[in-house]
């Protein structure tokens, strides 16, 4: 009775005229920016956060909110459409969803995105609402042993993501953690793999290199490629946008599995919805009946890592409102605008500021509201963008590309590495080497290096760390059981080869 009467407080205050207005704002301004791709959320946010500083605080930190999840929505449609990931938590939904959009089912795709999201954040909220103060207690276990583990554990896991040579998928995750430790050293700031080129100090953006390793690479091949590029043509009648019966099935238990991963991950620091979706789409697979149709427009592999991606944006506000703790960078931009507005994020927040805490948490449902109502009518526009001449959409694509890479730090060598990803993706194509393990290294590196110095330093250099702190063994289990499932068949299969076939005779 005490949650339902904190829930209606907060309502109470989410509807305010004002508050709406300003909801409204954030959330279409957000599905705008994540349908650009290079922009981003936290770009967007840093930009805009002076705005806020002449409103009230809790309308200004709603805004800010609503652009924040409004943005994990949009940035799904590009990625689905053109290949383009808007966000880096997007970047999954590209794997199935554009091959869905190739097969001209790019409507129902778009549509079970909206629904899933809107699904997963409704449950995300009542997660926050009710379990808030006991989930973030649990958090406070994790220490810099536990990160690690649970991170080696994440790219063990990856090499279910492969559909492929697991060898090629282990070597693109050791070429990824690589390029995460392009940059300035975390303890002596001596710069490492950066070739004297100071553009490269601050290591290599993750925005980036999705851009050339998927948008970009996409752009090449579909050239390279000629008349012989699959095309989308004709018209597209309303019917054909809805979800099929089978689509729904499909995604029944994906999206709740998505969905309860996301919002577990997004409240762990540092964690962040980018990871969740690997995470989530790792776990589709290895649960799959045919994991062989992932990456051919599976749906599952669509709505798991979209669910997982709106859970986690939405429960990432946990350690942030509850512990003062942000977990990425656009939630240590949110943490600095409530300081601003005099909101000291932590324990005492919700008896001290219910009316800003309950508030916060009721607009989320309503911004969400807000996202299902606008994106559901875009649906068919979005589709009609397919039928347009490639002659005329890839020169606004690279216009698009170029655009957003120079303004990441209006600095041209953006561009030209974007450029070299790209060319770098279309050879990944032609290899057929996937490229989602190589994000997941770049994306873990800087945190994989950072908490196992920080565990070692701990222990004064005992590796045995790891394994003394349960929920650290826990994740060593749990990644030991990953390599033997993936590893074990593979050897076998390769001690069949080097025997060869039996010899004539053999046996009887």
């Amino acid at each position: 009775m005490e949650l339902l009467a904190n829930l209606a407080h907060g309502f109470g205050v989410a509807l305010s005229p004002s508050t709406l207005l300003y909801c409204l704002i954030g959330v279409t301004f957000g599905t705008f920016i994540g349908v650009l791709p290079g922009i981003g959320p936290l770009a967007t946010i840093g930009l805009l956060l002076p705005i806020t500083f002449h409103l009230p605080p809790i309308e200004g930190i709603v805004m800010l909110a609503g652009i924040y999840y409004g943005a994990m929505y949009g940035g799904s449609t590009t990625a689905i459409l053109l290949n383009l990931p808007g966000t880096a938590a997007s970047l999954m939904a590209a794997l199935d969803g554009h091959p869905m959009a190739k097969q001209g089912r790019a409507g129902p795709a778009l549509v079970m995105t909206t629904l899933v999201s809107f699904f997963s954040a409704c449950v995300a909220i009542l997660l926050i609402a009710a379990f808030a103060p006991p989930l973030a207690r649990f958090a406070l276990n994790f220490g810099s042993p536990e990160y690690f583990s649970l991170m080696v554990m994440g790219l063990i896991a990856a090499s279910v993501l492969v559909s492929g040579s697991i060898i090629k998928g282990l070597a693109m995750m050791v070429f990824g953690l690589l390029m995460g430790m392009v940059g300035l050293d975390l303890t002596t700031g001596a710069p490492r793999y950066t070739f004297g080129v100071a553009s490269l100090y601050e290591g290599l953006s993750f925005v980036i290199v999705i851009i050339g390793l998927f948008g970009l690479a996409e752009v090449i091949n579909n050239l390279a490629l000629g008349e012989r590029r699959q095309s989308f043509t004709g018209r597209v009648p309303w019917r054909d946008l809805i979800p099929t019966r089978k689509d729904l099935k499909d995604a029944r238990f994906s999206t709740l599995r998505g969905t309860l991963l996301g919002a577990a991950l997004g409240i762990l620091p540092g964690a962040g919805p980018a990871i969740s979706t690997f995470a989530a789409y790792a776990l589709e697979k290895r649960v799959a009946k045919d994991p062989s149709r992932f990456g051919k427009g599976a749906m599952e592999g669509l709505t798991a890592p979209e669910a997982a991606n709106n859970a986690a944006a939405q429960t990432s506000f946990i350690p942030t409102l509850s512990l003062g703790i942000p977990g990425d960078a656009t939630m240590a931009i949110m943490l600095g605008a409530m300081l601003i507005h005099g909101l000291v994020p932590g324990p005492q927040i919700v008896t001290e500021n219910p009316d800003f805490f309950w508030g916060l948490i009721a607009s989320f449902w309503i911004g969400n509201l807000f996202l299902l109502i606008l994106n559901l009518p875009l649906v068919g526009i979005w589709v009609k963008m397919l039928s347009m001449p490639y002659s005329w959409m890839f020169p606004a694509i690279l216009s698009f590309i170029g655009i957003g890479m120079y303004s990441l730090h209006l600095d041209s060598f953006d561009v030209y590495l974007t450029v070299g990803f790209g060319l770098l993706g279309f050879l990944l194509l032609k290899l057929r080497c996937e490229a989602a393990p190589l994000l997941l290294g770049l994306v873990l590196a800087p945190l994989l290096e950072d908490n196992l110095r920080r565990s070692l330093l701990l222990s004064r250099g005992d590796p045995m760390i790891f394994i003394e702190r349960p929920i650290s063994l826990f994740f060593v289990m749990l990644g030991a059981g990953f390599l033997l499932l993936v590893a074990v068949p593979s050897v076998l299969r390769w001690f069949r080869s080097r025997r060869g076939p039996a010899p004539d005779g053999a046996g009887k």
